[in-house]
């Protein structure tokens, strides 16, 4: 399956949640930290809870890489843990000079084996395109964040009366030609989602924002099913990971995130 087949079935069996594993070494049970291992194994209990229950799953490559090569190996090691037939997502918001972003698309398609990448397109086409070549894996490209600072640039207006990310996700459409790429668009930027989601065409659309951030699900999940729009996964970290932060928090987790899909199935 290609990564967009793995991302429309599962919202077809009605799952649109994508846990992100941003695990902190500060944040886990401290009976983990007996192991060799301590983030792989709280990992594995989380993915063991939830894999039946979740969309995708994303990892944010900072937080394994500030713990340098045993952050990598477990990163690797967690990845390969997934069950094949859930989309993995490598968040690295990569964006370079061609050559340099060859490597970085070689990284985490071939070394980490993810399905999917984040990419940060400031720099333009032909920072992107090297994430582009393989059909068969999927591109999330930063368009709206879900962060404060996206006011800083995503929002700039143009002389033209449009927004910088309203050109960024023009782009992305005009760059899909692999039926490759998807949007990263915030989910606590609700106002400008209703204002734009017609305007994504048939790009898949990652959101961040809910629980810690402050996003609604309820709110984003009514339009998508108001516009009669799949292809959307909602990412959910802290709230759904860090539920429980003592010996019950894998089942914690797994309560969770069955009370996330209970939710957007009353939608």
């Amino acid at each position: 399956m290609t990564a967009l087949e793995k991302l429309l079935q599962k919202n077809e069996e009605g799952k649109f949640i994508c846990v992100g594993l941003d695990t902190d070494l500060k944040r886990i049970p401290a009976h983990l930290k007996n192991y060799t291992d301590p983030v792989l194994e709280f990992n594995k209990a989380i993915i063991k809870k939830t894999y039946k229950h979740a969309a995708a799953y994303k990892l944010n490559f900072a937080f394994y890489e500030s713990n340098g090569d045993t952050g990598l190996k477990t990163l690797e090691k967690t990845i390969a843990f997934i069950p094949k037939e859930i989309l993995t997502i490598g968040d690295a918001k990569r964006g370079d000079i061609g050559n340099t972003s060859q490597m970085y698309a070689h990284a985490i398609f071939n070394q980490f084996k993810c399905d999917a990448s984040t990419i940060n397109p400031l720099m333009g086409e032909d920072s992107v395109l090297p994430f582009l070549e393989d059909p068969a894996k999927l591109n999330f490209i930063l368009a709206l964040t879900s962060n404060p600072g996206a006011n800083d640039f995503e929002k700039l207006k143009l002389k033209d009366g449009s927004y910088l990310f309203q050109k960024i996700i023009d782009k992305v459409k005009a760059w899909n030609k692999k039926n490759n790429c998807g949007i990263v668009f915030g989910a606590t930027k609700i106002e400008e989602l209703q204002e734009n989601i017609d305007r994504f065409g048939k790009l898949p659309v990652l959101l961040p924002g809910v629980g810690a951030q402050g996003g609604s699900l309820e709110d984003v999940v009514k339009l998508f099913k108001e516009k009669k729009r799949t292809g959307f996964i909602i990412n959910v970290s802290r709230s759904i990971i860090y539920k429980s932060e003592e010996n019950d928090f894998a089942f914690a987790s797994e309560k969770e995130i069955i009370g996330l899909n209970k939710i957007i199935k009353g939608i």
